[in-house]
C-alpha cells in the first residue's frame, strides 16, 4: 500500500515548501477559535449549551472520519464485493487501541479523567484525524497542484479545523483562568499533525497509515465524549436538559455545514 511517487517540480504546480506552508495554514487555523474559547463571564446555561455544541461537533467528526475511511475499507477487494480484509484489520486494531488504551489509562489512575487529561486526549484524537487530513492534502497537492480537488480539500479542512479548538478546550469551560498557555499547547497538538501529514503525503501514498490514524482518532474521541455526554445529562432541570439537546443538534449542524462548504 505504500507507493512512492517520483515528484519533480516540472510535473507539479506546488513544491514541497508550498505544501508545507499551506498545510501549516490548514493546521494552525485551529487557533482562530481562541477568542471564543477564552471568552469569560458566561452563564451556566450558556456553558451547558457550548459544552453540548462541542459534543455535537465531535459526533459529526466521528461520522466524518469514518466516511474518510470507508473508501479504503469498502473497496470491493473481496471478489468485487465487501471490504478489504487487511484494511479491515488495520482499522479494527487501531480503533480498539485508541479506545482500549484510554480505558486502561483511566482505570489505572486514581484521579481518572481530569479536565486536563480529557483535553489532552481530545487534542490527541483530533491530532490523529488531522494527520490523515495532511496526508490527503499533501498527496493531492503533489499530483494536482492548487487547483480542483486540492483547493476544495484545503478550504474544507481550514474551515473544519476552525471548529476543532472548541471541543479540545471544552473541559475547561467555566474555568479558563490561567489556562491560556495550556490551551495554546493543546491546540498545537491538534493542529501540527496537518503539517506532518502534508510533508509525508507529498511523497508517499499512505492509505493504510491514514486508515490506522483514523481508527485511533475514532476510538479516542468516542471514549472521551461518553463521560462528557453523561455529565451533560446529569442535570434534572428540564430547561438545562433542553439546552443540552439543542446544543448537540446545533453543534452537529455546524460541523455538517462547515464540512459542506
Amino acid at each position: 500500500m505504500y507507493e512512492y511517487k517520483h515528484i519533480t517540480l516540472s510535473k507539479v504546480m506546488l513544491s514541497f515548501i508550498d505544501v508545507l506552508l499551506l498545510s501549516a495554514v490548514m493546521g494552525f487555523s485551529i487557533y482562530l477559535s481562541m477568542p471564543l474559547v477564552l471568552k469569560s463571564g458566561t452563564g451556566a446555561g450558556v456553558l451547558k449549551f457550548l459544552n453540548a455544541g462541542a459534543i455535537g461537533i465531535l459526533m459529526f467528526l466521528l461520522a466524518d472520519i469514518f466516511s474518510n475511511a470507508t473508501p479504503v475499507i469498502y473497496n470491493g477487494a473481496l471478489y468485487g464485493y465487501g471490504s478489504n480484509p487487511l484494511a479491515d484489520a488495520v482499522f479494527l486494531v487501531s480503533f480498539i487501541a485508541g479506545f482500549g488504551i484510554l480505558y486502561l489509562f483511566e482505570n489505572r489512575s486514581k484521579e481518572g479523567l481530569t479536565a486536563s487529561r480529557t483535553a489532552l486526549l481530545m487534542a490527541l484524537g483530533i491530532g490523529f484525524q488531522n494527520l490523515t487530513e495532511g496526508l490527503v492534502f499533501g498527496s493531492t497537492g503533489a499530483l494536482l497542484g492548487l487547483s480542483g480537488a486540492a483547493t476544495v480539500i484545503l478550504l474544507g479542512f481550514i474551515l473544519q479545523n476552525m471548529t476543532e479548538g472548541f471541543p479540545i478546550s471544552s473541559p475547561f469551560l467555566g474555568n479558563m483562568k490561567n489556562r491560556e498557555r495550556q490551551i495554546v499547547g493543546l491546540l498545537l497538538i491538534g493542529g501540527l499533525p496537518d503539517v506532518i501529514g502534508g510533508a509525508f503525503g507529498y511523497y508517499f501514498d499512505l492509505k493504510l497509515i491514514g486508515l490506522f490514524f483514523d481508527g485511533l482518532a475514532m476510538g479516542t474521541i468516542l471514549y472521551v465524549i461518553l463521560p462528557m455526554i453523561k455529565a451533560l445529562f446529569s442535570e434534572k432541570e428540564r430547561k438545562l436538559r433542553n439546552l443540552a439537546y439543542s446544543g448537540i443538534f446545533v453543534g452537529f449542524i455546524v460541523g455538517f455545514v462547515v464540512n459542506l462548504i
